[in-house]
């Protein structure tokens, strides 16, 4: 698997040392960029992906989120500052420590953990109660060149129509390792145009294990990283997908990814053809995302998800 992960770097202690935060210390890295721990209550994110195009936004839709009460904490923007051509925005620390700070890729217990699944649902019937607003639907989502509302006025026709750019991006390298994919594609938009409407809250598009902080008893304390998937739509969209990127790469993933969905199904009334259709979605709309040639492990977990879905006739097949 390739590895798409900003490194933590002595040139941005000592930035970041010069600003009278002589403690700073790394915290975490990932795709969009590394934190650093400074003090009083701060972090520092320098940003290595794509940064926020329009920071004013990304301020109005944490704001959003958070005039919503809710049970655990969400990302604040304090200020910000470009240091060598490099977006830097420091925040208010979030308390809690993650599940896991990387990826399950070896052992791993077969039935997922009672804690996660409770902190799972916590966190997504929370979610839904947080309605979506203009700035959500003003978002760009990761590899996409306008916001995914634009043009529409219902979250599956927004979706259909990034499914479609998205195939035109780099659909030959992904037709190589799903069979018949044009005419998945064509089955997936049709039937992401049919779904009736439903409620439009937040979705906050990537929560993996690292995205959310519990404190020692497994209670939620806060969900961080907004912004790779995030947007206004449909909460089956952010369950279905949840469910799939949990456990991306263990050697169970593929039966936590059944059992999340089947779970979140059950719990929240979803029908389960329209969370594997959501899943389907996902995959076809960030397949190229941390490479175009599909050299990195996300590409072949998504192929990998459009093939067994279309072997099992959900979401990618008539």
């Amino acid at each position: 698997m390739v590895e798409y992960r900003q490194r933590h770097t002595d040139e941005w202690l000592a930035h970041f040392a010069r600003r009278g935060h002589r403690s700073a210390r790394p915290l975490a890295a990932g795709v969009e960029g590394a934190v650093y721990r400074l003090d009083q209550g701060l972090v520092a994110k320098v940003w290595s992906g794509r940064p926020p195009a329009d920071l004013d936004l990304s301020r109005r839709v944490y704001a959003d989120i958070a005039r919503h009460p809710l049970s655990f904490a969400t990302p604040e923007i304090l200020d910000t500052e470009v240091h060598d051509g490099v977006l830097v925005t420091y925040e208010r620390e979030l308390t809690g420590a993650p599940f896991r700070a990387e990826p399950v890729t070896t052992s791993a217990e077969r039935d997922l953990p009672a804690a996660e699944t409770t902190a799972l649902l916590t966190v997504l019937r929370a979610l839904a109660t947080v309605p979506g607003t203009d700035a959500m639907r003003a978002l760009t989502v990761q590899g996409d060149d306008r916001p995914l509302w634009r043009g529409h006025t219902r979250f599956p026709d927004a979706l259909a129509a990034l499914v479609r750019r998205a195939a035109r991006r780099h659909g030959d390298v992904l037709a190589a390792h799903v069979p018949g994919l044009s005419a998945a594609v064509d089955r997936v938009v049709a039937s992401l145009t049919a779904l009736p409407d439903a409620p439009v809250t937040v979705i906050h598009g990537d929560l993996v294990p690292p995205n959310l902080h519990v404190d020692d008893t497994g209670r939620p304390t806060a969900v961080l990283d907004f912004g790779f998937f995030t947007t206004a739509g449909d909460p089956a969209f952010d369950a279905a997908v949840t469910a799939a990127v949990w456990d991306m790469y263990g050697p169970h993933a593929e039966s936590h990814t059944s059992t999340l969905t089947g779970l979140f199904a059950d719990e929240f009334g979803y029908p389960a053809e329209t969370l594997a259709l959501y899943q389907a979605g996902y995959a076809l709309t960030t397949y190229d995302l941390f490479s175009p040639d599909g050299s990195d492990g996300h590409f072949h977990w998504c192929a990998g998800l459009l093939r067994r879905m279309a072997s099992l006739g959900n979401g990618v097949s008539a």
